[in-house]
């Protein structure tokens, strides 16, 4: 899954700064993290593979018709370079934030035994998406759609500024839409 993020990343992000950011992420844990301790690809490189399918799903779906239309009163429809910089980066607040451990869970025989899982080990505690916008600007500029994009992409039914963002930054609507395809239909745990 490396191999296709640095392409994508390669092809698609050329901002000032950009080459800075990625050899970062190529000195940090984020393509050997997973993406959740139990959720959705809860596995060594984990959170690159859901990053890639966060990309491919808010790819496809801003080149539907059916998803278009939210775009209609904003004139600037995100490029390529966005839907790679949202995709790809919209959990870097993960990197360097899974710790492999271990725990003591009974087997099929009722006996303790020690079994491998992710503890999480946040050094940096500045929220979910604040803090993939805070990682990526230190690095590089992004557009306020792509921020709030970013900022956003949980959605969260606490922030009663999710609607007002969603209508104002479509953008961040279908990375809401893309993260959650890809975490629940891409990357279930049951398939």
């Amino acid at each position: 899954m490396k191999e296709e993020f640095l392409k994508i990343y390669k092809e698609n992000i050329h901002r000032d700064g950009a080459d800075k950011l990625l050899a970062w992420l190529e000195k940090s844990d984020f393509f050997t993290a997973p993406a959740s301790t139990k959720y959705h690809s809860c596995h060594e490189g984990g959170l690159a593979e859901h990053s890639v399918n966060v990309f491919h799903r808010l790819e496809h779906n801003l080149l539907n018709d059916d998803f278009k239309i939210h775009f209609d009163h904003n004139p600037e429809y995100p490029g390529a370079e966005s839907v790679a910089i949202c995709g790809l980066l919209h959990d870097v607040c993960k990197t360097n934030f899974y710790k492999p451990d271990t725990r003591n869970v009974k087997n099929e025989a009722g006996v303790w035994e020690k079994v491998p899982y992710y503890s999480v080990d946040d050094k940096l505690p500045y929220g979910h998406g604040d803090k993939s916008v805070y990682i990526v600007s230190g690095f590089m500029r992004l557009t306020r759609e792509e921020a709030f994009a970013i900022r956003f992409h949980m959605g969260g039914d606490s922030d009663r500024n999710v609607p007002t963002v969603f209508r104002k930054f479509p953008l961040a609507l279908m990375l809401h839409i893309a993260d959650l395809e890809a975490t629940f239909i891409d990357e279930r745990e049951d398939k």
